[in-house]
Parts: C-alpha cells; sequence; structure tokens
C-alpha cells in the first residue's frame, strides 16, 4: 500500500508539480483541443474548453539594432481566430527600454530623450502604443548599449517574454475571452497560441468582467440569483440545506488620498514661436514680436505676421490669463486661434492691409487687460500677432499668466464592505480602525482611534492630512442557513476512546433491537518507517547587471557597482543533484536550508528603509 502511495504521489507531481508542468499536461491540451490524460496516463480525452482556436494568436518578431535598440519590431496576429495571419504592423519607434505594460523609446544607444508609451487596443481591437508618463509603467528595465553591451542579443528569450506578455496583456484584458494555450520561443521571435475560452459570444463585453472593477458586487448578485433559482432553493430546503452554517467574510474601507504636485509648466508653457518667457515665482509673461526700434522694413506698407504656440496642460491651475500689453509702429492685430482679439491703433478687421495709411510716425501702446481664460483650453493655442508697417517700424504683444502650482490631494474612500453590510444576516464580528479594535467577537470593545494625521507626499510637496481615519478592516459573520441539525451521536467513539489501549481495541456497536454489543480484539499500527525531516532544496546564484529603469533613470547607473546577483531556489530530486539553470553556480548544495533569519532581515530593511523615506519638520 504504502508502495503504491508513493508511486501514486510521484505521477501526480510530474503532472502537476510546478506551474509548467500544468501549463504542459493541463492548460495547452486543453485550450487546444489535444487530448488529456489522467494521472496514471491510462486514459485519456479530448476536452472541447475553446470556441475557436489558432495556431498562431500573436508572432512578436524582433531585431537589435548596433545600438542595442530593438530597432525593428513587427507584431503579426490572427485577430478573429479563424487560423490565418490577418495583421501585420511595425512599431513607429525602437524600443530601449521594456517594461511589464509598456516600452521606453529613446535617442538609440542613450538614455537621453525618453518617450514612454503603455500598451493598449483601439476601437478595433488592434495593439497600439500609448503615450504616458512613466510611473503609469511598471516593471522597466534598459536594453541599449547605455546599460551594457549586447544585451537584448544575450537576454533573448526574457526580452521576447516580457515584450510580449506586455502585449497579451492588453490584449486580454480588452478581450476577455482570448486565453493563451502557449509561447514558443523561436530565435528573435516568439508565438502564442490562442483560443477563444469565454462565454462563447462575438461580442468582448461580457458582463462577468464587470466584477474585476467592482469585486464587492459578486457577492450580492451571487445573492440575487441564487434566490430566483430552483435548483438552488431545492437544494437550500432540503435536510442537509436546512442546516446552520456561518461564513466568515473580510473586507476593508480604505481612504485613498493622492498628493498631486504640478509645475508651471505642467499647467503652460511656450512650445514655438515667440522671442521670451519670463518667469517669476507663479507667474509667466510670454512675448511675440519684434521689438527693436524700426527692427521692421516697411516700404510704402507691408504686413509682418509672428506666431506663438502655448500649450495648456491644466486650465483648472490657470488663475489668471490676460492680453496684458500689445504696440506697433504702424498697427497691430492680435488672434487668438484665429479669432480677432484686439487691434489699433484703430479697429482693424481684416486680414489685409489696415482701413488707411499704413505710415503713422509714431508708435501706439494698448493695455487691454484681456481675459484669455476662455480661450486656453487643454491642447495648443496659437497667438498671432500682424503688424503693419510703414517705412520703419516695430511691434510686440505681451500674454500674462497666474497660475496655481499648490499640492492638491485628491481624495476617495473605497469601500468594500456595502454589500456585505446590506445582507441582513450578516453581522460584524471584528473590526480594525487604524490598528485599533473596535469590534471583537460581534461585541463593541469601546474603543476608538484619535482622529489620524499623516504626512502624504514628497520632499517638496508635503501634505499632513487629519482624518477620523484611513483604514478600516472588518471580518462578518453571515448566516448562510437559519435551522441546525441534530447533534451528531458521538457516544460510539467516547466509548472506543475510553476503553482502548495501545495493543487492544473496544467497541460498542448498537443492535438492531436498540441493545449495545461490546466488543474487544487486539491491534497495532504498522511500521511507518522513517521519512525525509525535509524536501531537500538548493540555493544557487547567478550575476546579472542591473537594467532597471525608473523616473530618474536607469538604477544600475546611479549605484556604485551595478553588478549583482539573482538567487534562486531549487527543489532537489531523488538523485539528489541540484538542478541548476544556465549561469547558476551552486552557493549551497542539497539538504535542509533554513534561511529565514535572512529573509526576516530582508524585509526588516526595506521596511525600516521605506520608513525613512518620509522626511518630517521634527526628531522622532
Amino acid at each position: 500500500m504504502e508502495e503504491r502511495a508513493r508511486t501514486a504521489a510521484e505521477a501526480a507531481r510530474a503532472k502537476s508539480g510546478d506551474s509548467e508542468a500544468i501549463q504542459r499536461n493541463y492548460v495547452t491540451p486543453g485550450l487546444s483541443g489535444q487530448p488529456i490524460t489522467t494521472v496514471d496516463s491510462s486514459k485519456a480525452f479530448t476536452p472541447n474548453l475553446a470556441c475557436q482556436k489558432t495556431a498562431t494568436l500573436m508572432e512578436v518578431l524582433v531585431q537589435p539594432a548596433s545600438s542595442g535598440d530593438l530597432g525593428m519590431v513587427q507584431i503579426a496576429r490572427d485577430t478573429d481566430l479563424d487560423g490565418t495571419v490577418d495583421s501585420r504592423i511595425n512599431l513607429p519607434v525602437p524600443v530601449s527600454g521594456i517594461c511589464a505594460n509598456g516600452v521606453i523609446s529613446c535617442q538609440p544607444g542613450t538614455w537621453n530623450q525618453c518617450n514612454y508609451f503603455r500598451w493598449d487596443v483601439d476601437s478595433a481591437r488592434n495593439l497600439k502604443l500609448t503615450q504616458v508618463d512613466m510611473p503609469a509603467l511598471g516593471g522597466c528595465y534598459c536594453i541599449n548599449n547605455s546599460c551594457g553591451a549586447n544585451l537584448a542579443w544575450s537576454n533573448m528569450p526574457s526580452v521576447l517574454g516580457d515584450l510580449g506578455g506586455g502585449m497579451i496583456g492588453a490584449l486580454t484584458t480588452a478581450d476577455p475571452r482570448i486565453g493563451v494555450a502557449q509561447a514558443v520561443i523561436d530565435g528573435p521571435a516568439i508565438r502564442y497560441v490562442g483560443a477563444q475560452s469565454t462565454a462563447c459570444t462575438s461580442d468582448p463585453s461580457l458582463a462577468q468582467t464587470g466584477y474585476r472593477a467592482n469585486p464587492s458586487a459578486l457577492a450580492g448578485d451571487a445573492f440575487v440569483a441564487s434566490s430566483g433559482n430552483t435548483i438552488f432553493q431545492a437544494l437550500a430546503g432540503s435536510p442537509v440545506g436546512m442546516s446552520t452554517a456561518q461564513q466568515m467574510r473580510h473586507c476593508t474601507i480604505e481612504r485613498q488620498v493622492t498628493v498631486i504636485k504640478t509645475g508651471a509648466d505642467d499647467v503652460i508653457s511656450r512650445t514655438s514661436g515667440g522671442y521670451a518667457t519670463i518667469k517669476d515665482g507663479t507667474s509667466l509673461d510670454f512675448y511675440l514680436g519684434s521689438p527693436n526700434d524700426n527692427s521692421l522694413a516697411g516700404g510704402s506698407c507691408r504686413l509682418f505676421d509672428f506666431r506663438m504656440t502655448l500649450r495648456v496642460g491644466d486650465p483648472d491651475r490657470i488663475v489668471e490669463a490676460r492680453l496684458a500689453q500689445y504696440y506697433a509702429d504702424d498697427w497691430a492685430q492680435v488672434r487668438i486661434d484665429g479669432t480677432l482679439v484686439a487691434s489699433g491703433p484703430s479697429p482693424w478687421t481684416s486680414t489685409g492691409f489696415p482701413p488707411s495709411g499704413c505710415e503713422k510716425k509714431k508708435t501706439f501702446y494698448a493695455y487691454p487687460n484681456l481675459d484669455l481664460k476662455p480661450w486656453l483650453t487643454p491642447g495648443d493655442h496659437e497667438i498671432w500677432l500682424r503688424v503693419a508697417v510703414g517705412e520703419g517700424g516695430e511691434g510686440s504683444a505681451q500674454v500674462h499668466v497666474v497660475v496655481d502650482d499648490s499640492c492638491k490631494t485628491v481624495e476617495q474612500l473605497v469601500d468594500r464592505c456595502g454589500a456585505i453590510a446590506a445582507d441582513p444576516k450578516c453581522k460584524v464580528d471584528s473590526e480594525l480602525v487604524d490598528g485599533v479594535q473596535t469590534f471583537r467577537n460581534g461585541i463593541s470593545t469601546g474603543l476608538r482611534p484619535l482622529p489620524q494625521t499623516r504626512l502624504l507626499g514628497t520632499e517638496t510637496c508635503p501634505v499632513s492630512l487629519t482624518r477620523d481615519f484611513f483604514q478600516k478592516d472588518r471580518t462578518y459573520r453571515c448566516e448562510i442557513d437559519s435551522n441546525a441539525l441534530p447533534k451528531p451521536d458521538t457516544s460510539r467513539g467516547t466509548y472506543i476512546i475510553d476503553h482502548s489501549t495501545e495493543t487492544m481495541l473496544a467497541d460498542r456497536a448498537r443492535q438492531g433491537d436498540g441493545s449495545f454489543a461490546e466488543t474487544t480484539r487486539p491491534f497495532s499500527l504498522p511500521d511507518r518507517g522513517s521519512v525525509p525531516a525535509c524536501e531537500p532544496i538548493c540555493k544557487t546564484r547567478a550575476p546579472r547587471v542591473n537594467t532597471a529603469a525608473a523616473p530618474a533613470g536607469v538604477v544600475g547607473n546611479l549605484q556604485n557597482n551595478p553588478a549583482a546577483y539573482d538567487t534562486f531556489y531549487h527543489a532537489c530530486g531523488t538523485d539528489n543533484v541540484c538542478p541548476t539553470g544556465p549561469g547558476e553556480e551552486i552557493v549551497s548544495a542539497c539538504g535542509c536550508l533554513d534561511d529565514f533569519p535572512e529573509a526576516v532581515v530582508m524585509m526588516q530593511t526595506v521596511r525600516l528603509g521605506g520608513a525613512d523615506l518620509v522626511c518630517t519638520g521634527t526628531v522622532r
């Protein structure tokens, strides 16, 4: 029996001992319509889990350039899963860095002039790149020559896996019907085998995916569905279903606060044209034209156009925007996005020459103090100064803007307990409010936390926020059914325990007429033999260079020595040999390793390091 159990355990481990085995033995054949065998491989069956299957859901081909960047990235897709590739696109930018959900494109071979792109899907379900700020990307690292030589070629499997994984993540998020059965790497290409495995519908907007954005609605919807389901009600009314059962449900109410610090250039900036921008605190003055005396030669009459583009990023932070002044020798017009807003010295509304002679023999000055905020919506806006000059002259215009660059907070209360609290069968069992126990075993403790003050933001943008609470952790005790089953009869088990010894088993069984029959018989437990003290594992390490990227740049460039090691743990087989991977060296041979103290030190270091990142004005 023991030998059969060991054989069964080995067979089960071979089939599903790790994620790769599960992928190989169950997920891939299940989605691709191939046979799946039982644990002992004695029987096989072919499941039908997918509505459509394709051998090439997506294929990504890359070509590293001499600069180390991926100079060419070609994406081929079977968009309708009919087995035929029907879409081929090339990325319009070189890839200098790879993130879990996007790419980074810089000046080839350097980490300068970088742009950040996130993988997205358009309305036609085609992959696209959306330009974002770097904090919107995660898990980024550098691959071009600024971080090391030949990184892409040397790490091609992981580069392809990370690059393709970001694309697959965007596709499956936009269309949850898609399932990836297998990924195959062949040189500089990675190919994904895929299937449509959800709902068998042509509409990618599935009602079931709504729970991803609002998981708390699942409990309430399940309760409503069960109330109108005859099968569920029949089971609930059965003898088993009428028992008393309780379920513990945990949820949180969290106050999420985001601190926003906006610079003046993030609010409004001059992107082209003009001849000067003067900043003074929160004030900006933009100038355009030709202000030097008689710098424009007009002859009898000549028109001169000066254009300046202002880019508005956050119009809500523009406190004041006005046309402060303009002047000209001899005539001037000021337009915003083609709309005339000022002219002089007399009304001049046409786009042609002034209504009277050009030469005025003097310079006129105007201070309209005109409010420009209605025109400054998000995006680019053109300020256009047209000057009409007779003989010699000049002209200039000034736009004065005051911005709000203060630190602001965006606050929201995320209540994940609403659906549970609305269930009349659920009662609060325990509650922690910012670490203070306010409920225990369904009874109020009478304790309440004092208002909490937290310092949020960064060193350049600190915000002190005081609130009654920041997080509540609750556990509800929910009654599933209201009636109780009869208590089980444990008298026979009690008799066996009380009257048996190590070598004799006593029993008392109830007879058909209600009487009891007492018996005794010898027994002994089989020898269990010896078992290993632990599952033998080994510890290895492989050298690597820190190419991770952050908003401040490549992390390795900020370190004295970017060389480091990746640490791996492997389970040893029956031969007690450490299965090292490529480039790995053994640190600790197979045995009962205990690295718990090292893990505690690492976690404590991260915790204390995170605490030190918050600076305060007082000594603590």
